[in-house]
C-alpha cells in the first residue's frame, strides 16, 4: 500500500478545496438502536415478538437482537441526518403503538432480571436460516450467559461517497480511487478510530451504574459502591456497558485482528472462525437432540467478534461478511461504542449525528500510521481506563507510549474536529457542526455536564434506583412518542411492511427443502473453502 507522509494541517487544506469539500454533501449516515421490552413494572417482557411488527427475520426496519424482548430499529442510509432522526422517531411511534402495556427501557444496562433464564432467546420460525440465527444465540448464552447479551446500544454506520475518494485520494499522493485503495483509507480511518474512540464514551457513556440483579452471583474486580437504592456504581465511570462487565469478550482477548489492511483483517476473522476452543468444546454437539452452538471454534460467525468498530460490505443471501468483504471492499464503517441516549426518546440526538460525523471525518484524513500490537493494547487500555474511570479527575491516557492528561488530549482533538466542522458548515450552510463540537468541549472542561455525571447525579441526590428513574422516562417517552405525527413514513406504509415480511417469512419457511443439519453442513463448508 502507497504510504502519505502529507500533515494534518496539508490534508485540512486539501479538505477544504471546494472540489473535494462539495462531495461531503454526499455522505451517508443510517442508525441501528437496540431497546428492551419492559413490562409496566420495569421487568423485563417475556411475550413473544408482537405480530402486528412483522417478522424479525425478514423486516427491514423492525427485528430483535440475542432476546425476543430486545428490539432493534434499523433506518437506511440518510444524506440528511435529520430524515434519519424522523424515519427512526416513525418507527418507535409504530412500535410503540403496536405494543399495548409495554414500554421501551431508554437505558443500555438492563432493567430488573431475576435470572438469565428469564431472558427469552430471539426465535426467527422454523426456516433452516431462521433456525440458524435462534441457534448463534443459544451459543452465545452458553458461551457468555444471557445477562451481557441483554445489554443495549447504538450503532452509527457512516460511509463516505465514491466522489470524495475520487477527489481525495489522488490529492494525497495514494493514487487512484479504486475498490483496494478505497478500503486502504477505511481502515486507515478505522486505525484512528480506535486511536481516538475513548472519548466516545466520556462523550456519551450513559451507565455509570447498574441494577444488583445484573451482577447477582457474578465476581467482578471492579471495586463497586452501592447507592441507597441496591444499585452498583463506580464515582467516575462513563459506560459500564464498555466495561469487562459488560458488552466485551475477555475469550477473545488473544484474538489478533488485524486493522492495517483488508485481506490481512479478513484472514484473522477467518483464522477466529475455523480455529477451535478448548473452552467452547464443551458445548460442541448436542445436548438432549438439540445443538448448543453452531459450531466450537473460537468465534461461531463473524458477527460474535466484539469490537468497537467494523469495516462493512452489505452481504447478499448466506453469504458471510468476511466474503462480503474480500469480494467487494469496505463500503462503510459500523462505530459501536455508543452507549443508549436516555435523555433522547429515541436513544440519540441529533447533535450526536453532528458530532460524530465531524469526529469520523477527522479520522478519515487525520494521518494513520499502521498499528503493531503494542498500538493496538495501547488503544484497548485507553478505552478501558475511560470507561471505568473517565471521569476522573487529572486521569492520564496514554498516546505513542507517553502520558497525557485526558483533558489536554480531548482538547487537542476537539481543535482539530472544529476545523473539519468549519469545513461542513460551509459545505451545508449554519452552524449545526462547529455548535455540536462547541457543546462536547464543554463536558471535557466540566465532566460533570457528561450524561453519566448527570444520571449518577440524580441517582445520588434523589435516592431513587436505576429502575424507578428509567421507567419514568419510558412513560414519559411513550407518551411523546404516540403524540408524534408521521413525518417519513406512513402508518400505512409500515403496516404494509410487517405484512410484506411476513409473508417473506413464510415463502422462506415452505421453500425449505434440506434439512437443518444438512443446511449447517453446507454453511460452514463454504467457509472451510473460503479460508482454503
Amino acid at each position: 500500500m502507497q504510504q502519505t507522509t502529507s500533515t494534518f494541517v496539508q490534508r485540512l487544506s486539501t479538505l477544504a478545496a471546494p472540489e473535494v469539500a462539495n462531495t461531503l454533501k454526499g455522505v451517508m449516515r443510517g442508525i441501528e438502536r437496540e431497546t428492551l421490552r419492559i413490562n409496566g413494572n420495569g421487568s423485563i417482557a417475556q411475550t413473544a415478538h408482537p405480530k402486528p411488527l412483522g417478522s424479525a427475520l425478514c423486516h427491514e426496519h423492525i427485528t430483535t437482537d440475542f432476546s425476543e424482548a430486545l428490539l432493534e430499529f434499523i433506518t437506511i442510509p440518510h444524506q440528511d441526518p435529520r430524515q434519519a432522526l424522523a424515519q427512526l422517531r416513525d418507527i418507535h411511534k409504530f412500535v410503540l403503538a403496536k405494543m399495548g402495556d409495554e414500554r421501551l427501557w431508554p437505558m443500555s444496562m438492563p432493567c430488573y432480571i431475576e435470572s438469565e433464564d428469564s431472558i427469552p432467546i430471539a426465535q426467527y420460525g422454523t426456516s433452516n436460516v431462521g433456525k440458524m440465527k435462534t441457534l448463534y444465540r443459544v451459543g452465545l448464552k452458553n458461551r457468555y450467559g444471557s445477562m451481557m447479551q441483554a445489554i443495549a446500544g447504538v450503532h452509527f454506520n457512516f460511509s463516505l461517497p465514491q466522489a470524495f475518494w475520487d477527489k481525495w485520494l489522488p490529492a494525497t499522493n495514494a493514487g487512484s480511487a479504486d475498490q483496494n485503495a478505497v478500503s486502504a483509507a477505511y481502515f486507515a480511518q478505522i486505525r484512528n478510530y480506535r486511536r481516538f474512540c475513548w472519548l466516545i464514551p466520556y462523550l456519551y457513556g450513559a451507565s455509570p451504574a447498574l441494577c444488583g440483579s445484573f451482577i447477582q452471583g457474578k465476581q467482578s474486580s471492579l471495586p463497586f459502591e452501592r447507592l441507597p437504592s441496591g444499585a452498583y456504581f463506580l464515582p467516575y465511570a462513563t459506560s459500564l456497558r464498555m466495561s469487562d462487565l459488560g458488552y466485551t469478550n475477555k475469550a477473545q482477548s488473544g484474538l489478533n485482528v488485524c486493522y492495517n489492511e483488508l485481506d490481512n483483517y479478513v484472514r484473522s476473522l477467518r483464522q477466529a472462525i475455523n480455529t477451535p476452543s478448548a473452552e467452547f468444546a464443551k458445548f460442541a454437539g448436542k445436548k438432549d437432540g438439540q445443538y448448543q452452538q453452531l459450531n466450537a471454534n473460537v468465534l461461531q460467525i463473524e458477527n460474535e467478534l466484539y469490537s468497537p468498530i467494523r469495516p462493512k460490505q452489505p452481504t447478499q443471501k448466506l453469504e458471510k461478511p468476511t466474503d462480503a468483504l474480500a469480494a467487494r471492499g469496505v463500503s462503510y464503517i459500523e462505530v459501536r461504542a455508543l452507549d443508549v441516549n436516555p435523555f433522547s426518546e429515541v436513544g440519540i440526538s441529533l447533535e450526536q449525528f453532528y458530532f460524530l460525523e465531524a469526529f469520523l471525518v477527522y479520522c478519515a484524513i487525520f494521518p494513520s500510521a499502521e498499528m503493531n500490537a503494542a498500538d493496538f493494547s495501547e488503544t484497548e487500555k485507553n478505552l478501558r481506563a475511560v470507561v471505568i474511570e473517565g471521569r476522573k479527575p487529572g486521569l492520564q491516557l496514554q498516546k505513542e507510549g507517553q502520558s497525557v492528561a485526558l483533558q489536554q488530549w480531548a482538547t487537542e482533538l476537539l481543535a482539530g474536529i472544529t476545523e473539519v466542522a468549519k469545513i461542513l458548515d460551509q459545505v451545508h450552510g449554519g452552524s449545526a457542526y462547529q455548535s455540536s463540537v462547541a457543546h462536547e468541549l464543554e463536558k471535557i472542561h466540566h465532566p460533570e455536564l457528561t450524561p453519566s455525571a448527570r444520571i449518577l447525579h440524580h441517582l445520588q441526590s434523589t435516592g431513587e434506583g436505576t429502575g424507578a428513574y428509567a421507567l419514568q422516562m419510558a412513560e414519559q417517552y411513550k407518551q411523546r412518542l404516540l403524540q408524534h405525527q408521521y413525518s417519513y413514513h406512513t402508518e400505512q406504509e409500515l403496516e404494509q411492511m410487517a405484512l410484506a415480511s411476513l409473508k417473506a417469512q413464510q415463502d422462506a419457511e415452505q421453500a425449505d427443502i434440506q434439512s437443518f443439519d444438512e443446511f449447517l453442513r453446507d454453511y460452514f463448508a463454504q467457509a472451510d473453502k473460503s479460508c482454503a
